[in-house]
């Protein structure tokens, strides 16, 4: 396997979760979302992803995108440990959750969208910023709600295994502390964050270990 990936990229942080998890260690290529405007739009990226994003897996002659899709090809492929619970109404929860982040809370904060504030809008920092909390907090506060006081919510989003759910929060909060959110509303989902980050497979796929952090 071969990953295309950007240290801060948090969909490229989920994928290198699941990797982790599933004690795959794929082929390393870097792709600088910043640099020369971006290596993302270049020809040959381009050429595996339309979209211009990472991650992008390879997996021989297969080429998958879009994060999600990638950690269930992953769990398809490699059962154990599961990605996802048993039963269908305990799957759907955990996708829900997931969903939760990877669909309505970071396409509004991702890079592309903060430098179309930026560039051509002209939106001042504070502002970006101001937006950028302000989505975190709508989104963290609807995951604690739905995490908090759940008989299903055990160490982790689900039970006391990590999960999909898990997956995605985690390259989340990091970015959420980045933009220095306050989070102290959310004690669950904080709870549910230091156990993930207490797992090896969580701690190295963080943005400060990756090879090409700066």
């Amino acid at each position: 396997m071969r990953l295309h990936d950007y240290f801060r990229s948090s969909a490229s942080f989920r994928v290198r979760i699941g990797l982790n998890l599933k004690g795959i260690e794929p082929e390393r290529r870097f792709v600088h979302l910043l640099r020369g405007g971006g290596e993302q739009f270049s020809e040959g990226l381009t050429r595996l992803n339309p979209q211009q994003l990472v991650p992008v897996l390879e997996d021989g002659d297969i080429v998958l995108t879009q994060s999600l899709a990638i950690l269930e090809y992953l769990d398809e492929i490699h059962p154990e440990p599961p990605f996802l619970p048993a039963t269908p109404a305990e799957r759907a929860r955990v996708r829900a959750l997931a969903l939760v982040i990877a669909c309505d809370l970071h396409p509004l904060n991702n890079l592309r969208v903060l430098r179309y504030l930026k560039e051509p809008l002209g939106v001042a920092e504070e502002n970006r910023n101001a937006w950028y909390r302000h989505w975190v907090g709508k989104g963290l506060e609807t995951f604690e709600a739905l995490v908090a006081g759940d008989p299903a919510t055990g160490r982790f989003c689900h039970g006391d295994a990590p999960g999909l759910a898990d997956i995605c929060l985690v390259p989340q909060i990091f970015n959420a502390r980045r933009f220095e959110c306050d989070l102290a509303p959310y004690p669950t989902v904080m709870g549910i964050f230091e156990a993930c980050m207490a797992l090896p497979a969580f701690d190295a796929a963080q943005p400060a270990r990756q090879p090409d952090a700066e």
